[in-house]
């Protein structure tokens, strides 16, 4: 019989580009959240307990920027193992992105996001999110996956 020891436990957070037919991709600045206020990152979030990854991002779009989104027109397009700069704990973060969406985004949380932008990923402003600019970093070079802060 196999005794099972406490092990530590890793956070999941999911990530959607909403990529528009001219490449460019939805940003939001954050604010009153306690991390990383007053920058810009992805349409973001935790997965609930009992909650697959693109179930989670699905509701977070919707809750984050009024979107609809289908599960199946997520591509999963990087994952990331990394230690939070803040708290110590561990993520697996998944990126996903979608050309496909009901609605126009807005920002559907003004008491933790100050506004929502258009932005090319190419030319990306300097307060982005240092994590998602690594993120987007490695989904241009086509590279499915980095670890970070270890």
């Amino acid at each position: 019989m196999t005794h099972w020891t406490e092990r530590h436990k890793t956070l999941l957070a999911v990530f959607v580009l909403l990529r528009r037919a001219d490449g460019k991709i939805l940003l939001i600045r954050r604010a009153n959240t306690g991390y990383m206020d007053g920058k810009l990152g992805l349409p973001a979030g935790h997965a609930e307990g009992n909650e697959p990854a693109e179930l989670a991002l699905v509701r977070e779009a919707a809750e984050e920027v009024d979107v609809v989104l289908d599960p199946k027109d997520l591509r999963l397009v990087l994952t990331s193992h990394r230690l939070a700069e803040e708290g110590g704990y561990e993520y697996i973060d998944l990126y996903f992105e979608t050309a496909t969406w009901q609605g126009e985004p807005r920002n559907a949380e003004p008491n933790k996001c100050s506004e929502v932008l258009w932005i090319d990923p190419a030319q990306l402003p300097d307060d982005v999110i240092p994590v998602v600019r690594t993120a987007l970093a490695h989904i241009a070079a086509g590279e499915p996956y980095f670890s970070i802060g270890f």
